[in-house]
């Protein structure tokens, strides 16, 4: 640059002394301007300067090139970690888009599903406090005229099964089912003896009904002495007499008799029993529990079914008079059961899934399909408590329903396969600590509700066929409405 000053200055310079010479000699403008012209100095003067400039110019640009790229140079981790990390960005930006397109998608999808299954509408609370009345009229009457008897202590009924669990697949025809626990009565004492399992892994039981001694704490509160130590009481050996000879079978107390027992005291107190307005109640047929339909003046009917149980220690465990899948079974087994442990692990659930969990449903709809098929819903209602406690509970929304559907069949598959599902209270570190389980469940080794598979290769064949039918099943539940 100070080289084209320097030029620049001479040019003026003599450009000024021609312009003088001129005016000193009086030409007009015109001549002036063409005798500047002509003078040689001015074009030689002119031509350096003008290859000077382009010079100066190309220098200048190389300089500029020159300087770019060292400043690329000296940023060069700086910009490629900065590209690098934009390309991250991008990256992730699309995985994320795809992700919230493929949520939509699924989202979508299961809403589309869920509505094509016409699900039962259930007015659960209503209903549920219809049997919570009538269950509780029951007991009150009872503990009126059976105070002072020695006859079984009846405890507060319990909510179980499916319909109160809020998976029932039915409507009309659903059952509210109630578990109504046995305390012995005053001078005697259960003790639950375990029985031969036999062909199924169920656990059977027998409850002996033995005498304990009284004495002290009768006479602290000044009633008669217990049966042991004064067995010649004729009133107390009588009633003693009463009770082994109504409800037992021997020293064991009999399911049967304890059924028909309880049946024969609804139907005499029927006339003291409050029953829910426009409701008529009938006691139906059954050996092992107690049967009561309920009909409305519209003709609809509610069906309730009480279970009388007797409770291991203080746990959530019980043995139970529910019916089991033998062909035959003895009045004195008592199956044990775990519809309480159930229902309680189904109303923890519901205190820890999101509002919008779908758990119950994707039981719901197997359950429906489960008709013609050789699987039980304890087999399905098993394996979705497994997942529940294995897939994180924010997976079971709504807009999860195909993929946990899938999920379910997937584990049912691998368990057939295997020939093992585990029964979900032995032996399994995941059951929530607010289920209160005896301590040999704790300790025992998973109890294999496949085990009739491993033994019987026809009946696995069998299995793995009905499998794919209840795939078919499902493909059609989800897709053709039916």
């Amino acid at each position: 640059m100070a080289v084209i000053q320097f030029f620049t200055l001479v040019v003026e310079s003599i450009l000024w002394n021609a312009l003088q010479e001129l005016a000193q000699s009086g030409f007009a403008w015109g001549a002036l301007l063409f005798g500047a012209l002509q003078q040689w100095q001015f074009w030689a003067v002119a031509g350096v300067l003008l290859l000077l400039f382009g010079l100066c110019w190309w220098l200048w640009k190389r300089s500029q090139e020159v300087d770019g790229s060292s400043d690329e140079e000296s940023s060069s981790s700086n910009g490629e970690q900065d590209d690098q990390e934009e390309q991250e960005h991008e990256e992730e930006q699309e995985e994320e888009d795809r992700e919230e397109e493929d949520s939509d998608y699924e989202s979508n999808l299961g809403r589309i599903l869920a509505k094509r299954i016409q699900w039962p509408v259930q007015n659960l609370a209503y209903r549920s406090q219809i049997v919570e009345q009538l269950a509780g009229n029951i007991l009150h009457v009872f503990q009126e005229h059976l105070t002072n008897s020695f006859f079984p202590v009846l405890q507060p009924a319990i909510k179980v099964g499916s319909t109160f669990e809020g998976w029932s697949p039915q409507e009309d025809d659903a059952v509210y089912c109630l578990l109504v626990p046995l305390k012995p009565p005053r001078g005697h004492v259960f003790h639950l003896e375990l029985g031969n399992r036999g062909e199924t892994p169920a656990r059977n039981f027998c409850v002996r009904v033995d005498l304990e001694c009284t004495c002290r704490r009768e006479q602290l509160a000044g009633e008669m002495l217990c049966f042991i130590h004064h067995p010649e009481e004729g009133p107390r050996r009588n009633q003693n007499r009463s009770f082994l000879h109504t409800l037992c079978t021997g020293s064991y107390l009999d399911v049967q008799k304890t059924a028909r027992w309880f049946q024969n005291f609804v139907r005499s107190a029927s006339a003291l029993l409050a029953l829910p307005r426009c409701y008529n109640m009938t006691v139906l047929p059954s050996s092992r529990s107690c049967k009561l339909q309920l009909t409305n003046t519209s003709r609809r009917t509610l069906f309730i079914e009480i279970v009388f149980g007797v409770q291991q220690g203080n746990s959530d465990i019980f043995v139970s008079s529910q019916n089991t899948e033998a062909i035959f079974t003895p009045s004195t087994t008592w199956p044990e059961s775990y519809a309480v442990a159930e229902a309680k692990f189904f109303r923890h659930m519901a205190r820890q899934v999101p509002h919008d969990s779908f758990h119950l449903r994707c039981l719901q709809a197997y359950a429906r399909i489960l008709v013609g098929t050789g699987f039980s819903t304890y087999t399905l209602k098993t394996v979705v408590m497994h997942l529940l406690t294995t897939i994180p509970l924010s997976g079971w929304r709504r807009r999860h329903f195909v993929r946990r559907m899938e999920d379910i069949m997937q584990y049912l598959r691998r368990c057939l396969e295997e020939k093992r599902l585990d029964h979900f209270f032995f032996g399994n570190e995941r059951v929530p600590e607010e289920i209160i389980l005896p301590r040999d469940f704790q300790r025992a080794e998973p109890l294999n509700l496949f085990q009739h598979l491993v033994q019987d290769p026809a009946a696995h064949n069998e299995a793995m066929r009905q499998f794919d039918e209840l795939q078919h099943q499902l493909i059609r539940l989800l897709f053709h409405r039916h």
